[in-house]
This record gives structure tokens, sequence and C-alpha cells, in this order.
């Protein structure tokens, strides 16, 4: 196990009904915020009548930016920027799933700043200050709510950026597993893969001695497996609703990953599809994941095993570890398609033709290695979208 240092300061307000709270909590940090989300959803669900009733009884004021998309758009953030600035606005509250709270997360650090607010995010400095941001979750997928990372596309370069830095974790969230009842089937579906790739990131390491952490990953994949075909199934389950919804804030707060080095080598290809095409970010990652480990495994064979093994009950065959990890990277596409999602480029109408942009993207072009468990260069990249196919 490696050293490390740990603390979560966001606070989690999670329940029935808290969202009613949400003027309470915002009050003890600020007097006027932006109003932060996506669509007509929250509008149509009553969420939004109920957010914005418990700001006004608070005393708390607010100015509206909706519009965020999937794989949220720099543009948008440019815009948010302008106002808070207009506005002298020092708060956001994000109301939705991770791409509302990511390019809130992007606002917060581009207000203070003078410059281009993409330099954080293209690597070229790291921000020193940035307002206060709180969450109301709708999406169970990103983690983005308990996490000090945001990513954003620059949609006319057609590139996807992340940035993880302490002072954009949220000061708070509120989770109701009741707002996640009317997600459309798909959309639980790619949240679901999206915190699975969380867990698994940090799950396929190179770090020895971690076994708390090891089945503590363990224990959350197979809260997910368990879980997500159930509320597929019956959509108000409201005790699987609140495991998936939990299980996905503690997949990506940073418990998981303590004393051992992850991987995010899928993740960073990922972005690269879902930059140039548009697709989801879990679907994208149900497609990256498997052919990751059908590349990679062989680096540490045992690890696959115990993979296939504690997460998917497969009977080790000790004659043939290679054919029980293969086995246990079968069962995780099995899921994947189980629950509705592609595990091939070609299910999305991804063809070949941006294989080798992609991967050089990913690498800038061999200026660093992707991922830790195993490096990967462009060539390696582009052999994993290969096999994507």
């Amino acid at each position: 196990m490696n050293n490390f240092s740990f603390q979560n300061a966001t606070k989690i307000i999670f329940g029935k009904g808290t969202e009613e709270n949400v003027g309470e909590e915002t009050k003890l940090h600020a007097d006027k915020v932006l109003l932060h989300y996506g669509g007509g959803s929250i509008k149509q669900s009553g969420l939004y009548d109920r957010v914005t009733a418990s700001l006004k009884k608070s005393g708390v004021a607010f100015v509206e930016l909706s519009g965020v998309k999937p794989n949220p758009r720099l543009s948008l953030v440019k815009e948010g920027i302008k106002i808070c600035r207009d506005n002298g606005i020092k708060f956001i509250l994000a109301v939705g799933g991770g791409s509302v709270i990511d390019s809130a997360k992007a606002i917060a650090v581009g207000v203070p700043y003078s410059g281009d607010v993409w330099d954080f995010y293209d690597g070229k400095g790291a921000p020193k200050e940035a307002l206060k941001v709180a969450t109301v979750l709708t999406i169970p997928a990103a983690g983005s709510e308990a996490s000090p990372s945001s990513v954003i596309s620059d949609d006319e370069k057609q590139l996807k950026r992340g940035l993880t830095v302490e002072i954009i974790r949220p000061v708070f969230s509120i989770m109701n597993p009741e707002l996640t009842y009317t997600l459309p089937a798909y959309q639980t579906a790619c949240g679901a893969a999206d915190i699975m790739a969380h867990i698994m990131e940090r799950y396929f390491t190179n770090t020895t001695d971690v076994e708390l952490t090891d089945r503590l990953c363990e224990a959350t994949m197979k809260t997910m497996i368990n879980n997500v075909p159930q509320i597929l199934n019956k959509p108000d389950d409201y005790a699987s609703r609140a495991d998936v919804m939990w299980t996905g804030c503690v997949a990506h707060n940073d418990i998981l990953g303590t004393g051992r080095e992850g991987d995010w080598g899928s993740h960073m290809i990922e972005h690269e599809i879902s930059a140039i095409y548009d697709v989801a970010h879990g679907a994208g990652l149900a497609v990256v994941f498997p052919a990751w480990m059908k590349y990679v495994y062989k680096h540490n064979v045992s690890r696959f095993v115990q993979f296939a093994s504690r997460v998917f009950n497969v009977e080790i065959d000790f004659y043939n570890p290679e054919k029980t990890a293969l086995e246990g990277i079968r069962r995780l596409e099995m899921f994947f398609e189980s629950i509705g999602l592609p595990v091939r480029l070609s299910q999305m109408n991804i063809k070949n033709d941006k294989i080798s942009e992609m991967a050089a993207k990913s690498t800038q072009k061999d200026s660093f290695a992707v991922g830790n468990f195993v490096k990967l260069k462009t060539s390696d990249v582009a052999e994993i979208l290969k096999l994507a196919l």
C-alpha cells in the first residue's frame, strides 16, 4: 500500500425529500447563486419548482443558466463565467447530473481567472481559486457530486479534457434517490457503466498489499451488478435506486483509491471517442473497458482471475488461469449487454476511419503514455480501438 492523504469535505445530504433543504444549506454559503441546469426534465418533474421555492424561502436570489448537454461544452462554460462576473455571483448551484456539475465546476474556476478557462483543462496551469459549488444530483453516474474532478469538451477542436483539483470539490450535495425514478433506461444503464468504470480504473493497479480497497471495490461492483437490473425492471424501487446512487458517489469520492495507483487509461481513450462522435460517456466506456482488458490482461493475469472470481463468481481454473481471466472479461461484456449497452464501436455506428486520429490525440502524439497499469503508446491505443470494433 502506498502512502496517502485522504480528505473529502463534501457534505452529503441523502434521502427522500432532501431537495427541500437546498435553500437552507445554500444560505449558509451565499445570498445569491447561479442556478445551473440542463434541459426541461427538472421542470417537467417538478424539481425546478421545489428547488427555486426553497431558495426563495431562505432568501437566496438566483440567476439561471440552463442548456447543459451531455459532454458539457466550453462555449456554455464561458457564458456562465460572464453571467457570474456581471452579476457578482460567488456560488454555483448545479441541479442535474455529472455534465451539469462538471460545467458548474469549470465556471467556478473560470470566474476568478483572467485568462482562458480552457488553459486549466489543456494542462497549461492549475487554478488557485474557485467559486463554491453545490449540487442537487439527478443522475447517478459521474460521481462529480463529491469528487474534485471536471471534464469539459471543446466542441470546436473536438477535444475532451479533464481537470482534477481539490478546490472544485462541492461543499454539499443533495442526493434523493426518488429523483432518479424517471430516468430513461438507457441513461440509467450509461450511468451504471460510468460507475463501474470508476471502480475498475482503481481496481486494476500495480500497487500491492491493498486487500481492504480491493474488497471495497469488489463490494461496490457487486452492488451495481445486483441492483441495476432491479431498477431497470422496476424504476421506482427505492432501495435499489438508493444503493446505486450511493455507490456512484463512493465510486468516485476517492475512498476506493486510497493507497493505490489508479489506471484511467480507458477513460482517456473514451474521451477521444465522445469528443468526436458525441456518444454517451457510459456507453463509450462499456465498449472501451472490455477491449482494454483483452489487450492488457496478460500483464497481471492473477488480478484478472481475482476480478472474475470475486466479482462475477467465475470458478477458478487453476490449470488454465488465462481461461478464468477471459471469462471474467466476457461476463463484464455480458452484464453491459444485459442492461442494454453497446460493447462494440460498430454498435454505435463508429467505423475505423478515425482510429489513428483518436489514438494520436489520446497520447498527444506520444508526448505521454496513457494509463498506469500498462502504459500505452499511440500504437497500443489504436490496437485497443481495433479490438473494440
